[in-house]
């Protein structure tokens, strides 16, 4: 049977606006109408903290209504009109882009936007879910992918007459993502300052965690002082510990995909090896002990077994409130990336073993964490001119200095 499109038809609304002093949003504004179609006696109400900007409301759902529009479409989270639209958002695509899309979408659009009406999705909202993915660490491919199908259900909004122009169509963020991938022009800013904070921190998030899950302090203290990814510590398994050496060699890790999380290769796709610290070898002990004989048991997960993500932890921990109330804004999961390597640069790692435990493709990326004092810098000076005069320099202490830049 052929599909028989209804054309949309201007209904009348009746308008009013209730005050309730007693509400945080204390104006109610309420538009009612009758469907022409089922002749249903329909409504829609939204709470407004003023009355002019109740009235504002009432005016953009009227005049949506005299374009034909429906008053309940127009005030459809975006998840919801998504969902009921997708098959005309995806119109045109390859099979294949399908499933991806798709991930995109339930992973990554609508925890972020899906909760907002379409008219009230802005390019500034579009703007900061986009750099919210780069900084959780979401692949290029992916936050891609998201901001393609954001696209295209913003457009088919257009088409519907619900919006006048499509703010999903941001520019720019490649290179914000670049500038993510390379860890930033100065990642030392971001480091926290001592093992003391950090553990504070710890201890922060697993209080604010549901039943005070012990085993987000352990994900955390783990990542900074491995200087690991969350999807890499999340990928742990009994078989990569060395509980002799103790070295943990880092074969994988956790990322967003099409049903959920899985369990790929690592970024740099080789695998890399990281000294674990006396600090963090109790916890590795502790975790090695639960997880029992099985070689490819996790020690790490959540705390119902399942796989962490960064965006998990964020979740499962307040992260946000937890650091903004310790003083810390900026700091975000892979900020304890910075923090290790941060740390280890401060502590004299040579520069080569510091890119191989980070697992840095250029060089450059990891002299970023290098910070050479003064002291260090006026000494290399006292010690060529010392040369030049023909006075010896003290071999340790020049040794010390090369070590220090």
């Amino acid at each position: 049977m052929a599909h028989i499109e209804r054309l949309p038809i201007a209904v009348p609304l009746s308008t009013d606006i209730e005050h309730r002093p007693d509400r945080p949003l204390s104006y109610r504004a309420r538009v009612r109408w009758v469907d022409p179609l089922t002749k249903e006696r329909r409504s829609v109400s939204e709470a407004r903290p003023t009355e002019d900007e109740a009235q504002d409301w009432i005016d953009a759902l009227t005049a949506a209504a005299v374009r034909g529009i429906d008053p309940a479409t127009s005030t459809q989270p975006l998840a919801v009109y998504g969902d009921a639209n997708m098959k005309l958002a995806m119109r045109g695509l390859e099979a294949k882009t399908h499933d991806p899309y798709r991930a995109g979408w339930k992973l990554r659009v609508v925890p972020s936007l899906g909760h907002i009406t379409v008219p009230m999705v802005s390019n500034g909202a579009v703007d900061r879910s986009v750099y919210g993915w780069i900084a959780d660490g979401v692949g290029l491919s992916s936050v891609k992918n998201s901001l393609a199908v954001l696209v295209r259900v913003m457009e088919q909004a257009v088409r519907d007459g619900i919006i006048d122009r499509n703010p999903a169509r941001v520019t720019g963020w490649q290179a914000e993502y670049h500038k993510a991938e390379d860890e930033l022009d100065d990642p030392r800013s971001l480091a926290l300052p001592d093992w003391g904070t950090l553990t504070t921190l710890a201890d922060a998030l697993v209080a604010r965690s549901y039943q005070e899950f012990a085993g987000w302090g352990s994900v955390v203290l783990f990542a900074a002082a491995t200087a690991a990814r969350i999807g890499e510590v999340s990928g742990v398994r009994v078989r990569d510990i060395d509980p002799v050496n103790w070295i943990w060699t880092v074969r994988r890790q956790t990322t967003p995909a099409p049903g959920g999380l899985v369990d790929k290769g690592t970024k740099g796709k080789m695998a890399r090896r990281i000294p674990l610290i006396e600090e963090v070898r109790p916890i590795v002990a502790q975790r090695l002990l639960a997880a029992g004989p099985d070689p490819n048991a996790r020690l790490f997960t959540g705390p119902r077994g399942g796989r962490i993500s960064t965006a998990v932890l964020r979740d499962a921990t307040h992260w946000d409130e937890v650091v903004t109330q310790l003083g810390y804004e900026h700091l975000r999961r892979h900020d304890l990336r910075h923090t290790g390597l941060t740390w280890m640069a401060d502590a004299g790692v040579p520069l080569h073993v510091l890119r191989v435990i980070a697992g840095h493709g250029s060089l450059m990326t990891t002299q970023r964490y290098l910070h050479p004092d003064l002291r260090a810098l006026a000494e290399a000076g006292r010690s060529l001119s010392a040369h030049l005069s023909g006075a010896p320099a003290p071999s340790e202490a020049l040794a010390a200095t090369l070590r220090a830049l």
